[in-house]
């Protein structure tokens, strides 16, 4: 095979604001034994791509590898195989040319063609637009991972900070699924979608604390920060008897966790993580293409760009309170 050219690559060339994403063209190798070409359709947009350039202290704080630039950003797509390497085989079987797929613990997703190891793609659900598959896994594999952590069961109640940005829906509708209650810290403007995937949503903010005793008056047994506000913590620390049943997954709040027993989870690519905090993320992916194939779990994406749009894409997640994800498309 010849090697395809790319027309479009979005690298991060130092450290900075969305301002230092540039274009770049390149070109796609041919995929190796156990490796396939897709064209990609969808880009998930992460907070990790974000923060990978923009604070060079958050390599250290989440375990990560200092990058070095230019920088290729992207953990997750959806698209089409277009060529397949020998014993192409993922996690749900061999994968064929046409198969329209999900990549994800990736590298470089920012591009309009990648070459990538068969074992980090699984199929497509059909019933996930392009958009939504490109957006389901980190934060689904990230909410499996959190919920296992905190031990969550069926009948307890789970604080969870942050419930309505994508990793928090994807806890919500999971833990729901399994029969846990959840209480979700939201501004008022997200509370009827909330209530609509099964959580009680509670106003975060001065007197957090006073409204999550009367929202759980039975107490709560675990909780779950994707925001690392002093004020969620505080909150968890006092409400939460076993401390080893907070987790969070905000590098911000590690050195924090770190003195109060709190557990820690969070990188993309889970560098420095244990083993089984990754095969639960591993064995998640194809739980939520299951899931998602059978109506059962939604992904909610509020924006979408064109792939060279990505430093907009990133003013807009620092911005926050999306209420959904942002995707690229190249």
């Amino acid at each position: 095979m010849t090697n395809v050219a790319v027309t479009l690559e979005i690298v991060a060339t130092e450290f900075g604001s969305p301002d230092v994403l540039k274009a770049v063209p390149t070109k796609s190798r041919s995929p190796g034994r156990g490796e396939v070409t897709i064209q990609v359709r969808a880009v998930g947009v992460n907070h990790t791509d974000y923060k990978r350039y923009a604070d060079p202290s958050y390599t250290v704080s989440s375990g990560q590898s200092t990058p070095t630039f230019p920088l290729r950003l992207g953990v997750e797509a959806a698209g089409v195989v277009t060529a397949v390497g020998a014993e192409a085989m993922g996690p749900a079987g061999p994968i064929v040319t046409g198969d329209e797929v999900i990549a994800y613990r990736i590298t470089g997703a920012y591009a309009d063609t990648i070459t990538v190891s068969a074992s980090d793609v699984v199929p497509k659900p059909t019933k996930l637009s392009w958009e939504q598959a490109s957006a389901i896994m980190l934060d689904g594999t990230t909410a499996a991972h959190a919920l296992a952590a905190v031990r969550a069961r069926p009948g307890q109640t789970v604080l969870v900070h942050g419930a309505t940005g994508g990793a928090g829906l994807s806890v919500v509708q999971l833990a729901v699924l399994d029969g846990i209650k959840i209480i979700g810290t939201a501004s008022t403007k997200n509370f009827e979608m909330l209530r609509g995937y099964g959580a009680q949503p509670i106003k975060y903010g001065d007197g957090l604390k006073e409204r999550v005793v009367e929202a759980a008056p039975d107490g709560i047994d675990a909780a779950i920060h994707l925001v690392g506000t002093d004020e969620a913590i505080d909150v968890s620390l006092a409400l939460v008897k076993d401390h080893s049943r907070i987790v969070t997954i905000v590098a911000a709040a590690f050195d924090r966790a770190k003195e109060t027993g709190i557990q820690t989870i969070g990188g993309a690519s889970l560098p420095g993580q244990d083993n089984p905090g990754i095969a639960i993320r591993d064995a998640a992916r194809l739980r939520m293409t299951a899931l998602a194939q059978a109506g059962a779990f939604d992904v909610k994406v509020v924006r979408t760009l064109p792939l060279a749009e990505a430093a907009e894409a990133h003013r807009l997640l620092v911005k926050g309170d999306l209420g959904g994800r942002i995707v690229l498309i190249p």
